[in-house]
């Protein structure tokens, strides 16, 4: 992740770090394979606009490509189905993880600096 930071010139050092794991992290949930925490899930239900916003999804490198971010990605929007909520997320653009939301469904609809603004639209 530090690379697609430092790409996008946005802050790499500690209190910067800090700052985006403390944001939402009411709403985190910690990823664990195998009981080993491996991850961090954030994503916030706004029900008078029926709609998630995915804030943060990290997994760590050696658990990468596993399909963990898929899972829960494609758990989230089973939950959405079912109200027929919408999912927004935002994505640095050189993040190789945008390949995985359009795949699963995503598209681009905007652009706020270096991020894309994604939604997805049961």
């Amino acid at each position: 992740m530090r690379t697609y930071l430092e790409q996008a010139g946005m802050a790499v050092c500690y209190d910067s770090y800090e700052a985006r794991i403390q944001f939402e992290f009411q709403s985190a949930q910690i990823v664990e394979v195998d009981n080993q925490p491996v991850g961090l899930f954030k994503a916030v239900y706004e029900p008078e606009k029926n709609h998630w916003q995915i804030i943060q999804i990290q997994i760590l490198p050696a658990f990468q490509g596993l399909g963990i971010g898929s899972k829960l990605i494609t758990e989230l929007i089973g939950n959405a189905e079912k109200s027929g909520a919408s999912i927004g997320l935002s994505v640095i653009d050189s993040n190789p993880a945008m390949e995985l939301y359009e795949r699963l469904g995503f598209r681009v609809i905007g652009r706020k600096g270096s991020e894309y603004l994604m939604d997805y639209q049961i």
